[in-house]
Order: C-alpha cells, then sequence, then structure tokens
C-alpha cells in the first residue's frame, strides 16, 4: 500500500509551523524573564520597585506577544511569564507600589 510520506521537520522549541519566528521569539524570552525576575524579587519586601516595575513592562511585553504570536507554544510560554509577571507585579504593589518611598 502505497501511503504518502511526510518528511519530519525539524523539531523546534518556539515554531511549530517550520518557519521562522524572531520578533515572537524574542518576546517571548523577554517576559519569561522579566517575569521570572519579578517572581523572585516580589517575596522580597524591600525590592518592591524590582519587582513592580520588571512585573509591569513583563505585562505589557507578554499581552503585545500574545497579540502578535503565531504558535501555540509561543502562546503557551507567554502565558506562563504573563502570569510570573503579574503576580510580581502584584505582590511589588502591594509592598511599596511603582514608586513607594521615591516619591515623597
Amino acid at each position: 500500500m502505497a501511503q504518502a510520506m511526510r518528511r519530519q521537520s525539524s523539531i523546534s522549541l518556539f515554531a511549530t509551523d517550520g518557519k521562522p519566528h524572531p520578533l515572537q521569539d524574542a518576546l517571548l524570552a523577554v517576559t519569561l524573564i522579566l517575569g521570572a525576575v519579578a517572581f523572585v524579587t516580589a517575596f522580597f519586601h524591600n525590592l518592591h520597585l524590582l519587582s513592580s516595575w520588571t512585573g509591569l513592562i513583563g505585562i505589557l511585553t507578554g499581552a503585545y506577544g500574545q497579540f502578535i504570536s503565531v504558535t501555540t507554544r509561543e502562546r503557551f510560554a507567554l502565558i506562563v511569564g504573563l502570569g510570573a509577571s503579574a503576580i510580581g507585579f502584584f505582590l511589588g504593589m502591594a509592598h511599596g507600589g511603582l514608586f513607594g518611598g521615591v516619591l515623597g
């Protein structure tokens, strides 16, 4: 029985359609890094400036990344980064906010 053989494309971490997505991959990496920094620093009360600002920037880059994302893998990793950024942002806001102790 003759069947069409589909050549298995190279397995990529980010692009599942076989095409390069450099902008989406860069936004994904930035969102994950900012989310990790915001999440870790949110557990230290005196680092609220760092956690709130990195969380806010991570939320913005993740939202834009979601807007222009092409593949499901990109969207999944962006949601993970967005969640970590949001947790860091909200805990940073609870500990003092974006300008807590600097202005005033």
